[in-house]
């Protein structure tokens, strides 16, 4: 990937300074918190509206992690998955450090650690997550979750692409060296 297109702007996926990192962590973590306020003001426990034939807003509440597994392990959880979001931002912000000449690498990790962060701003100030994304098709319906979840969906998937191009562009690389 170039860090210049060709009218000599840096592109989206130029070398990105920590500070970048940050800012979109942040964003990430503004984003999850303002839309978890609003299903907060304006939705009870459960109450749920249908936006599409496929989607509803619900306001669900997750004291485990994805799926509600360990939901119902009796709160030690709250404790447990805080301090891992917390230790785990911690490392992911020393690896973009370590990392900052690539870009998709540092990038992901940003929006893996503002959606981990976000979540555990919820178990602070809650005991729980606030979920209220609800996907369904006839009467099945996946896990309610939330923006923090997609940042860290996305940001997983961005990893996927990243070791995928590392690991094509280590094996051309070795092919020319043969």
């Amino acid at each position: 990937m170039t860090q210049a297109n060709n009218t000599g702007k840096r592109s989206l996926f130029a070398k990105p300074t920590v500070l970048r990192c940050l800012a979109l962590t942040g964003l990430v973590i503004a984003l999850d918190q303002w839309s978890k306020y609003l299903i907060v003001e304006h939705f009870v426990y459960a109450q749920s509206q249908e936006l599409l034939s496929i989607f509803n807003l619900v306001r669900v509440h997750n004291t485990g992690v994805a799926f509600s597994f360990l939901a119902s392990d009796g709160g030690w959880q709250r404790w447990f998955f805080t301090t891992l979001g917390l230790g785990a931002s911690a490392l992911m912000y020393r690896l973009i450090y370590l990392n900052k000449n690539q870009p998709l690498f540092c990038w992901a990790l940003a929006l893996i650690s503002g959606g981990a962060i976000g979540n555990v701003i919820d178990r602070l100030n809650f005991g729980y997550v606030v979920d209220f994304l609800d996907f369904h098709w006839l009467n099945w319906h996946f896990a309610a979750f939330n923006l923090a979840d997609s940042a860290i969906t996305l940001g997983a998937a961005l990893l996927i692409v990243y070791e995928f191009l590392r690991s094509r562009e280590l094996a051309k690389s070795t092919q020319e060296a043969a």
